[in-house]
């Protein structure tokens, strides 16, 4: 398989709302340590809503189906996360325009402007302690795997590995941004909920591409 098509984008979707369903509470319970405790009810919640809307927007381009995604996490998903996904699958909607299939190129473009779109947003950078601590190392591997010309399965399984990797390395990371930060030293010792969150849409994403 050379590209994904917008069943599969679909299909990732949903897996999401599988996904932030199923670890609702161990988000929830790494946002209790250094945030609000909401992180996983808003992350499945708002995927939920996701889930609703996809029926209709099957025959959609991947660029409309994304921008429709940004738009209900920005009206459903509470705290940070809401603007803050709500914005990367705005910005990749705008990367990827309507396609009926993306390529590795593709892909990789619209986690490149997702990610700046977060970054701009938030003002957060590499070691910050935030969701962008995974995707901007799920970005590079991306652009490596299109370097090396690895087909989009390969590529975004080593993706979903370096973004595990990426989100664990949080962990002794002093939060900079964010409430997070609020706690100073305290923060460290502790996985960002939001880079947790974002590995496991990578994982996702993986998952039904290599299933397929």
């Amino acid at each position: 398989m050379t590209a994904l098509t917008r069943k599969q984008i679909i299909a990732w979707l949903n897996a999401c709302a599988e996904a932030y369903t199923a670890q609702r509470q161990e988000l929830t319970d790494l946002d209790m340590a250094i945030g609000d405790g909401d992180h996983g009810i808003n992350m499945a919640r708002g995927f939920a809503k996701v889930a609703e809307k996809l029926a209709a927007s099957a025959d959609q381009g991947i660029g409309t189906l994304l921008k429709s995604v940004g738009m209900t996490l920005l009206s459903s998903v509470g705290g940070a996360s809401g603007p803050l996904y709500g914005t990367f699958f705005l910005k990749a909607a705008q990367a990827v325009g309507d396609k009926s299939t993306l390529t590795l190129t593709d892909l990789a473009a619209f986690v490149e402007a997702g990610t700046q779109g977060v970054i701009d947003r938030g003002h957060a950078r590499q070691g910050d302690k935030t969701m962008c601590d995974v995707w901007l190392p799920v970005s590079a591997s991306l652009a490596a795997a299109i370097e090396a010309r690895e087909m989009p399965a390969r590529a975004l399984k080593a993706a979903a590995v370096r973004a595990a990797e990426a989100a664990e390395a949080t962990v002794p990371m002093q939060a900079r941004k964010g409430r997070a930060s609020y706690l100073n030293e305290r923060s460290i010792g502790h996985k960002d909920p939001g880079a947790a969150s974002s590995a496991l849409m990578v994982q996702a994403l993986a998952a039904v591409v290599g299933e397929g």
